[in-house]
């Protein structure tokens, strides 16, 4: 029987939480079977370091190249958009993107949130990459814009609105939605996973963050926590999870195999 092999769609191993140790974390994720692991970066400097670890771990580590929504730095997000327009070859996707309310109140700097991800929704178009969502407290917006706009594909990282709205976007929009292991104690991702079909499902580890258990450390590893939860949710096997979720990661990110 052929071993199976994970992806972990979404993470930030490049994050300083990772310096003394990175070693052993790409260790424990091969141990795993995490073939694949996606380093998000979220600001202009982050990606030189993002690129580093490419360099270092080639077969394993792929980048994604965004911005945390609550940057306002014009200057920045041109330096980050050239980068991608330049270097599209280098990366796999572009985000993580898109609107944040919780951290971001005033009604003005929303509005000015919801212009760069229609900016970064065009550039995704341009350079045809998948777009990688990021929607805090701002799912019906972000769905409103989408919509608007029309990305070629559209991954929802750690998706927090209504399981009702999932499914329609993932109906109407063919998105695809990435689940952390937080779903071992997250009721909503729960119920967002019991609303998807899994073929319009993926898996992330979104480390450091969003790990199983509060208050650790997360790491591309527990990746296999969801994958164990999604099986029970779904009443499938582990096996037929991570077969599918895998061929789900390939086909949006154009993995010609881990």
């Amino acid at each position: 029987m052929e071993k199976l092999e994970l992806i972990d769609v979404h993470s930030h191993i490049h994050f300083p939480d990772f310096k003394d140790d990175i070693d052993e974390v790409i260790k424990r994720a091969l141990c795993k079977n995490v073939r694949k692991i996606i380093t998000s970066t979220l600001t202009f400097n982050e990606i030189n370091e993002a690129l580093r670890l490419k360099e270092r771990f080639e077969s394993i580590v792929e980048i994604s190249v965004g911005a945390r929504p609550d940057i306002f730095d014009i200057v920045e997000l041109r330096k980050i958009m050239n980068f991608i327009k330049t270097n599209s070859e280098q990366i796999i996707g572009i985000g993580e993107v898109g609107l944040d309310f919780y951290s971001t109140k005033g009604s003005i700097l929303r509005e000015v949130q919801k212009q760069n991800l229609i900016l970064w929704i065009k550039l995704a178009i341009e350079v045809d990459k998948p777009l990688i969502i990021h929607s805090r407290w701002s799912s019906k917006h972000v769905a409103k814009i989408i919509s608007a706009y029309t990305p070629p594909i559209v991954v929802f990282h750690a998706f927090d609105g209504s399981p009702e709205l999932a499914k329609k976007l993932a109906h109407e929009l063919e998105a695809y939605f990435s689940i952390p292991p937080s779903i071992k104690y997250s009721i909503q991702k729960r119920k967002l996973v019991e609303q998807l079909p899994i073929e319009k499902i993926l898996l992330e580890s979104d480390a450091p963050l969003l790990a199983p258990e509060l208050g650790t450390r997360n790491e591309p590893a527990n990746i296999v926590f969801s994958a164990e939860e999604i099986a029970k949710i779904k009443e499938l096997t582990f096996s037929e999870v991570v077969e599918i979720t895998t061929k789900n990661a390939k086909k949006v990110f154009k993995f010609k195999g881990p």
